[in-house]
């Protein structure tokens, strides 16, 4: 199984949950970039690796979550989607530390007004267009005790049936990982 894993914003993809993917699914190949923070040249990226490598599913987590569901016709896990990430933008418009290491040796990044826009009107358009394909193809996950982002019932909206809870906090570790994600996922690639 190839897996594309989109980190969160102010991540890599060094984050601790495609070590953890790779740890649970030894026989997957798990693709992790570094994701700009720009829309558009997160989309191109994006895009572009899943043109190249086809993905059998693409895992998105927190800002990942956002972009994974802007890939159309691919089938993805939504973990803890900040489907409004330009209300976090907005309070960290200036220059920002990267939380794990990235492949070019960046520490920092911006945030802009412009960047912050970009967001807003992507916002507003994510669920245009939704097919009942392209519904049943999107799963999202949501911990119980998310003390960041609260984005569940607006999920379940647009993508009936297609939610799953579970026990934990905003970014999900090890033990939740193989305990309540892994069973889904694996169910989820069965379908």
């Amino acid at each position: 199984m190839k897996i594309l894993f989109i980190h969160g914003l102010a991540s890599s993809g060094a984050y601790k949950m495609a070590a953890s993917l790779r740890i649970l699914l030894k026989d997957s190949y798990v693709i992790a970039p570094d994701v700009p923070i720009r829309l558009p040249d997160a989309m191109d990226l994006l895009e572009g690796i899943c043109r190249r490598e086809n993905p059998d599913i693409t895992i998105g987590l927190s800002w990942g979550g956002f972009l994974a569901q802007k890939l159309r016709e691919r089938r993805k896990m939504l973990i803890n989607p900040d489907l409004h990430i330009s209300r976090i933008l907005k309070t960290k418009i200036g220059e920002q530390r990267y939380l794990s290491p990235r492949k070019n040796g960046e520490t920092t990044f911006i945030i802009s007004e412009e960047i912050c826009n970009e967001y807003v009107e992507a916002e507003k358009a994510q669920y245009e267009g939704l097919t009942p394909s392209e519904i049943g193809m999107t799963t999202g996950m949501f911990a119980q005790n998310d003390e960041l982002v609260h984005c569940g019932s607006e999920f379940e909206q647009h993508y009936l049936g297609q939610a799953h809870y579970y026990p934990g906090c905003h970014l999900p570790n090890y033990p939740e990982i193989k305990k309540y994600i892994l069973p889904i996922l694996m169910k989820e690639m069965e379908r």
